[in-house]
């Protein structure tokens, strides 16, 4: 690494970052969930997997993904040629970590006859031993396509698979992971917000418990949540997913009003990634400086993951081409 310490502050961090994105022939991938300041300055922002598509298909050497681990890795098994870089290699995921591959393994193991339908905020080894990964927005037409007499492990998240368990009424062993922001919004709090509002429609990532998603006017991945923001009809919706997705909806949209829906104090805090809010401009900066941190793969590991990436791709090809992805 190099010795440079001095990390500059203001307009000259504006100026440095997109000196180097220059010099380095970079581009910055910004999730929905990243603070405002991360998204304006990005080449590109959206879902992780479309992200990491948009990243692939672009002649850039290094690709500064400034969102959580699972993400830059997914980046790295569709771009292995490309230097990815993640500002704070501790951007993790509570879903990645509710899941750790030993013990998927062994459930796995336990159940012969299932086919692993996994989510795709998982770790690489999970990845690598699922048969077809699936995003918020892919799932539905993926599950479709399942006979339905064929066994479906689903995980990590139980509260997507539960979604989709209830609307499709498909039996699935659901593994028991969690997204912490998802699971803080409070039924209560938003049934008094309702109150206050009660024009407004609800839109729910399906990451949410059912106590949330049961009152949901909208349910769908970030992208589809930005889309229906777009076209319901009044001036106010309440949003129930990571509340940093406001800042696209405001620029986009100046003229609706978003609240983000509150966790059990009332208010947005407890709602807001705590992974997320690792990545800073700093740390950007120094990313794009030293190239690191760095993510590696091994390509026997790499290739077993982008199996499972493939069949989503292929299953899902009507959905995904849309960039409707998450």
């Amino acid at each position: 690494m190099t010795a440079q310490t001095t990390v500059p502050t203001g307009n000259d961090l504006l100026a440095e970052i997109n000196r180097l994105r220059t010099e380095r022939n970079a581009i910055i991938l910004a999730h929905y969930y990243q603070t405002p300041d991360i998204q304006d300055i990005a080449d590109f922002v959206g879902d992780s997997l479309q992200l990491s598509q948009m990243a692939a298909e672009t002649d850039a050497d290094v690709i500064a993904f400034c969102g959580v681990k699972f993400m830059a890795d997914t980046a790295k098994i569709l771009s292995p040629d490309k230097t990815v870089i993640l500002p704070d290699m501790d951007a993790g995921c509570s879903l990645e970590d509710s899941c750790p591959p030993e013990k998927f393994k062994a459930f796995r193991e336990a159940h012969p006859d299932h086919i692993a339908l996994t989510y795709i905020n998982c770790s690489t080894e999970v990845k690598a031993l699922s048969d077809v990964i699936v995003t918020s927005s892919s799932a539905e037409t993926i599950l479709q396509k399942i006979p339905r007499d064929q066994k479906i492990i689903f995980g990590p998240d139980r509260h997507l698979g539960g979604y989709l368990s209830r609307k499709f009424d498909r039996e699935m062993l659901l593994w028991p992971g969690v997204c912490i922001v998802h699971e803080a919004f409070s039924e209560t709090e938003l049934l008094k917000l309702k109150e206050k509002h009660p024009d407004a429609p609800i839109a729910a990532h399906p990451e949410c418990p059912p106590t949330i998603v049961d009152h949901a006017d909208y349910v769908g991945s970030t992208s589809g949540i930005l889309k229906f923001a777009g076209e319901f009809e009044g001036d106010t919706l309440i949003v129930a997913t990571e509340p940093h997705i406001i800042h696209q909806m405001e620029k986009a949209l100046p003229n609706k009003n978003f609240i983000g829906a509150p966790g059990a104090d009332g208010n947005c805090s407890c709602n807001i990634c705590p992974y997320m809010a690792l990545n800073t401009m700093e740390k950007l900066y120094t990313a794009l400086r030293d190239l690191e941190p760095q993510i590696m793969i091994e390509e026997e590991l790499r290739l077993a993951a982008k199996k499972s990436l493939d069949a989503m791709l292929e299953m899902a090809s009507d959905t995904v081409g849309k960039g409707d992805l998450a």
